[in-house]
């Protein structure tokens, strides 16, 4: 009994900490607020007016950003579903057999008239009339097949920038809960860090693309699209449309990316017309598998590194920021990597790494059942909180060691 009264005690002492401490925050709150308004109430008309209009203003702002960092529009982890990856080509194949020339009308047999005709009339041999030529038939435009990893990679930039807004470059992004950076807090960011996410794996395919996949063995000239949407995609992630460092009006970052999705399409427009170069060799693909193995072991010592020193299980404010960025670079690779896989079908036929590469694809999509309400970073043997970095963590590394056994294979 006395036990039972010790575990009541305990429990009574804990909520009653709890209360006194949401009441001092609400005192806390309330008490800067109470003198605000008994200024506003002292000020005359017109400046009662202009502020009346300033707060009105900003609360539209913030209903506004709320909205946008709660909703996801279009997120959907199964969404490389939708490319018809089975019946693509190797980019820069030819589609189809152009239409050649319509043949040739055969010339009509002569015929030679009766010779019998009259007496001492000369025989005469009556030539057929000169068959008309037929016009040719216009040669079809020559077609080939476009770089699903190109599409892929705009249209993952479409959905960070058009579809969604940009979170990290608005102006409430930036200034912060109260002057704290939003990322230090458990509010508002998780759509933030999972969109930079994204944008680290489109900005290590941008650069794969410009090095070696859009030209031939390296040596041969850099695709100027390319270029220009590897540029724009580097660009801050943070710019508004005006800043101090430098010091005055700025470009936003949503309109660099727009620039560079639209690069990316004109890329696989002039690939279509045989007018670009996508080089689908192995060596190539080993590149990139290598880059996105390296990228994803960073990300998993970033998580290492988190789970192990500050596991303060729903308490971590920073948990949520590495789990999302982790989520969008695998949402971003799922896709990425179904398109390598048809981009170098003929590869991964010739080395016999279908199976191997489904199963990493399979691990990808596994990864992307995680979606907690909050993420926790509890110790790995806690009772009650979780840690979710850590099964991420353990997601990632099986991501990678696929990764690594696929680059093995390809270099034997």
């Amino acid at each position: 009994m006395n036990v039972l009264d010790n575990v009541l005690r305990v429990l009574r002492g804990g909520f009653s900490f709890v209360g006194r401490l949401l009441w001092a925050l609400a005192r806390l709150i309330a008490v800067p607020l109470g003198a605000l308004w008994r200024m506003f109430l002292e000020l005359g008309l017109i400046w009662k007016g202009v502020i009346g209009v300033l707060v009105v203003g900003l609360a539209a702002l913030y209903i506004y950003f709320v909205w946008q960092t709660q909703v996801w529009t279009n997120f959907n982890p199964d969404y490389p579903a939708r490319y018809a990856y089975e019946k693509a080509q190797t980019p820069g194949e030819p589609v189809g057999a152009p239409a050649g020339e319509a043949p040739a009308a055969s010339p009509q047999p002569s015929s030679t008239e009766d010779t019998t005709a009259s007496p001492g009339a000369a025989n005469e041999t009556a030539q057929a009339p000169e068959p008309a030529v037929q016009p040719q038939a216009p040669a079809a435009a020559k077609t080939c097949a476009p770089s699903a990893i190109a599409e892929v990679t705009a249209d993952l930039t479409d959905f960070n920038v058009n579809q969604n807004a940009w979170i990290s470059s608005m102006v409430l992004y930036k200034a912060g809960f109260f002057g704290l950076d939003w990322d230090r807090t458990p509010f508002l960011d998780n759509k933030a860090s999972f969109q930079r996410g994204i944008n680290a794996a489109v900005r290590r395919t941008a650069i794969e693309l410009v090095d070696s996949l859009g030209r031939l063995r390296g040596t041969s000239q850099i695709d100027s699209d390319l270029q220009k949407a590897r540029g724009n995609l580097q660009f801050a992630e943070d710019s508004w449309y005006f800043g101090l460092s430098p010091f005055g009006p700025k470009t936003p970052t949503p309109s660099y990316y727009r620039s560079a999705i639209r690069d990316l399409r004109s890329f696989n427009a002039r690939l279509e017309n045989c007018q670009a170069v996508f080089d689908a060799r192995a060596d190539n693909l080993i590149q990139y598998v290598d880059r996105i193995a390296n990228d994803l072991g960073s990300t998993s010592a970033i998580l290492k590194d988190r789970a192990e020193n500050y596991n303060a299980g729903w308490f971590d404010t920073r948990a949520d920021d590495r789990f999302w960025f982790a989520y969008g670079q695998i949402y971003a690779y799922y896709g990425l990597l179904r398109a390598a896989h048809s981009d170098f079908k003929g590869v991964l036929a010739e080395k016999h790494l279908d199976g191997l590469w489904d199963t990493m694809e399979q691990q990808l999509r596994a990864a992307l059942n995680m979606q907690p309400g909050i993420v926790s970073n509890g110790s790995e043997d806690a009772w009650f909180t979780p840690s979710h970095l850590t099964t991420m963590g353990f997601y990632v590394l099986r991501i990678r060691s696929n990764l690594v056994d696929i680059r093995q294979v390809l270099e034997r």
